[in-house]
């Protein structure tokens, strides 16, 4: 199987898992089709990064990034109710229950998220056509060279201890799922994957109270929660620069290679 093939085969099979959720998060069967939604979301923006600046997968990647971008409020809504039941306040996470419900409604009946299933249905077909023309010559080389430069530029931000911890967050997020998607061609140690999961998780809690915490200067009836998600936040950041640490010497003994 040819690289284009096997890209191709990884986007129809992420296309049956998308149209399942899709249909979960309709008819309501559970409460982890919105997260579904959007882990398939990501390991379908992860294939097409490397290459997005080719047309073809770059018009694919802008339309789930925007379904990514409508949806993230919804999840961080459901993550607070979460939280909220498991602190025992279930007045607030009844409120936002109620709220919740109709966010999944909106969702169902965007335009955006229409947009991105008409894009990712045609995708293939005009993936082969780009492929007919030329325009995906030296593909693999493409991502390799891409994967590495994404590799290449965690390291120089885990150097900088002033280098914004929510930007290095989502670098982290990204170097782990590119390193899934494209296991062969990642240029990430083996050793440093476990240490990049625990760092995504570490700075995913402080992230999570981080968010908390701006949300109960917004919403009055979150505030008696605010000191206590300040202290957790705290921990987690802290436990997180001791995971960033490790990360950063872990990836400094590979050194990088070129394309």
């Amino acid at each position: 199987m040819s690289f284009v093939d096997s890209v191709i085969a990884q986007v129809l099979g992420l296309e049956i898992g998308l149209h399942h959720t899709v249909a979960r998060l309709a008819c309501r069967t559970d409460a982890e089709a919105l997260h579904d939604l959007r882990i398939n979301l990501r390991k379908l923006r992860s294939l097409l990064r490397p290459m997005r600046r080719l047309g073809v997968p770059r018009a694919l990647d802008e339309a789930a990034a925007d379904v990514g971008r409508l949806t993230t409020p919804v999840r961080d809504l459901e993550v607070l109710i979460v939280e909220l039941e498991r602190q025992g306040f279930r007045d607030q996470a009844q409120r936002r229950k109620q709220l919740l419900e109709s966010r999944y409604a909106a969702i169902e009946t965007s335009a955006t998220l229409q947009r991105f299933l008409a894009q990712l249905d045609g995708w293939p077909a005009r993936m082969r056509e780009a492929q007919r023309e030329g325009e995906l010559d030296r593909l693999r080389l493409r991502v390799k060279t891409r994967l590495q430069r994404q590799l290449q530029r965690l390291r120089e931000v885990l150097a900088d201890p002033t280098f914004d911890r929510h930007a290095l967050r989502l670098l982290v997020k990204r170097m782990r799922y590119a390193h899934e998607a494209y296991p062969g061609l990642s240029p990430l140690p083996r050793d440093a994957v476990p240490v990049l999961k625990a760092v995504q998780s570490a700075l995913g809690d402080w992230h999570d109270h981080f968010q908390w915490c701006l949300r109960a200067d917004q919403e009055a009836d979150l505030l008696v929660l605010k000191d206590r998600w300040e202290i957790a936040g705290a921990a987690e950041l802290t436990a997180a620069e001791v995971e960033l640490s490790i990360l950063a010497e872990c990836l400094a003994q590979t050194p990088a290679t070129a394309g």
